[in-house]
């Protein structure tokens, strides 16, 4: 390998000192500041490859390699609960599922505010709880849908939403507020019941 190298470096510097010396130093010195380009340095383009010309080494990422994707021996032992969550595409459990969008679920949350503040009570509803549709359980959307519940009056509702707020961040922002008003609605229905 040292040999190899000591016989480029010495092929390099024959070259170099083989060049006509009629040559101007600054041009000299910009031919050697410019890097020779080789046009096979370049990386390879995938647009470029042509597959067939490729080793057939086993490894694939077609549908003709089947990866075996069943769970271990021991899995349902080790994992009892786990097939609760297992849904089948052919049951009606599958057709219940809704897509997860969190940017629209904020996006929900904004317009139901604005709605909110615009007493606008009946439309907030529907966007805090299209939110909820796109986000479950997000607490900010639980909340604000209490609120707005509360201020419809419906509190039996509105109690369920606060619980639910307390289940999701039990110690979050408006944790206090939620306690308070589920006293305060406790109470206003124990009123109602005299």
């Amino acid at each position: 390998m040292l040999a190899l190298l000591i016989i480029g470096s010495v092929a390099v510097c024959a070259q170099n000192s083989s060049e006509p010396n009629s040559a101007s130093p600054k041009s000299k010195q910009s031919s050697q500041s410019t890097p020779a380009r080789n046009p096979s340095l370049a990386p390879p383009r995938s647009d470029r490859v042509d597959a067939s010309t490729l080793p057939d080494d086993g490894q694939s990422s077609s549908k003709s390699t089947q990866i075996d994707l069943s769970p271990p021996a021991d899995d349902a032992k080790a994992h009892p609960k786990s097939s609760e969550i297992l849904v089948d595409e052919g049951s009606a459990e599958a057709a219940d599922t809704h897509p997860w969008d969190p940017h629209k679920a904020a996006k929900d949350i904004e317009v139901g505010d604005f709605y909110f503040k615009k007493k606008n009570y009946a439309a907030a509803e529907s966007r805090y709880r299209e939110a909820l549709y796109y986000k479950d359980n997000d607490a900010i959307a639980v909340y604000h849908l209490a609120l707005c519940l509360e201020k419809l009056d419906r509190p039996g509702e509105a109690r369920e939403q606060y619980e639910s707020y307390l289940t999701i961040l039990p110690h979050g922002p408006e944790a206090e507020n939620a306690k308070k008003a589920i006293e305060r609605l406790k109470t206003g229905a124990e009123k109602a019941a005299k």
